[in-house]
């Protein structure tokens, strides 16, 4: 199995796709590949991201599986404290305000010497 990645974004904020193919791909024809697929849906794609497109489009057509959450079979919270490792739950709560997408961002903040974090 070989894993490649698809980034976007600056150098403040930045999404990534990863990527894994059976069959490997060097580095500049994967590179060729994703610039054609850029060309062609750039003005038309209808995903969140320009590299969920990308990342669709090798999925369908290049024999790639795009790796996401929704494909996560198990997921495991591990820590040197017995109470805290656990199997995580996958399953979506109804409930939940943040079901459906949400994004994260990375803010540096100027630090403050009286506050501890």
């Amino acid at each position: 199995m070989f894993f490649y990645e698809l980034r976007e974004g600056d150098d403040d904020i930045f999404a990534d796709v990863l990527l894994a193919r059976e069959d490997e791909m060097d580095a500049d024809t994967f590179f060729a590949l994703v610039q054609e697929i850029r060309l062609r849906i750039q003005d038309s794609y209808e995903e969140d991201t320009l590299i969920e497109a990308i990342a669709d489009e090798l999925e369908k057509d290049h024999e790639f599986v795009a790796i996401s959450d929704e494909r996560i079979t198990a997921s495991v919270n591990v820590s040197k404290v017995d109470d805290e490792n656990f199997l995580t739950d996958l399953e979506e709560d109804d409930g939940d305000e943040m079901d459906g997408d949400y994004r994260g961002i990375y803010l540096e903040l100027p630090s403050d010497p009286g506050r501890p974090n």
